[in-house]
């Protein structure tokens, strides 16, 4: 099997659909769910949680192969307004969603990659390059969350240094926080 390259560069407004659409895969649904148009709007932003501002591409052979979104976790808020003002148009009332991060980490909030892409370490190369990021930031610590039936996901993050901090939940799954610290 002929090896692949695989690089790692920030994102552009060009890439926001792409950045939609692995925010939809984190959630494990696809582009043609009802909600992709309202993350590929967020992801063309600058000021949203989503935007491509905050993600990093994965290209094999110079083809787009996945995304990471990743923030201060103390702009979580911030970030989320724009979320939460298409939805309360959209539906006509508030919408609460529990946080998932807080000031003191930097947060990577969703990772995906295309399928076709897959068990080649696409995932594990977007990790480490989100954490180094953070870290050259000035962040002591990265954290994610991963659902409690994710184990497979659980193994990846623990074998690039993330650990266990507590269990939470996040949209009605049980979740478990991990973290990397610098150094």
């Amino acid at each position: 099997m002929e090896k692949k390259e695989i690089t790692i560069r920030e994102a552009t407004l060009q890439d926001a659909p792409l950045v939609a659409k692995a925010v939809l895969m984190a959630l494990h649904y696809d582009d043609s769910h009802p909600l992709y148009g309202v993350f590929r709007e967020l992801a063309a932003r600058t000021d949203a949680q989503y935007s491509y501002c905050n993600a990093l591409v994965a290209e094999v052979d110079g083809i787009p192969a996945g995304a990471i979104v990743g923030y201060d976790g103390a702009r979580l808020c911030e970030l989320r307004e724009p979320l939460l003002e298409i939805m309360r148009a959209r539906l006509g009332h508030e919408v609460e969603i529990e946080d998932e991060t807080s000031a003191g980490e930097f947060y990577l909030d969703s990772l995906a990659v295309l399928p076709e892409y897959r068990g080649m370490g696409v995932g594990s190369r977007l990790l480490t390059a989100a954490a180094e990021k953070a870290f050259k930031a000035g962040h002591e610590r990265v954290g994610l969350i991963v659902d409690f039936d994710n184990p497979r996901a659980e193994a990846l993050y623990s074998s690039l240094g993330f650990e266990r901090v507590n269990a939470t939940t996040f949209l009605g799954h049980k979740m478990w926080h991990m973290q990397k610290r610098k150094g």
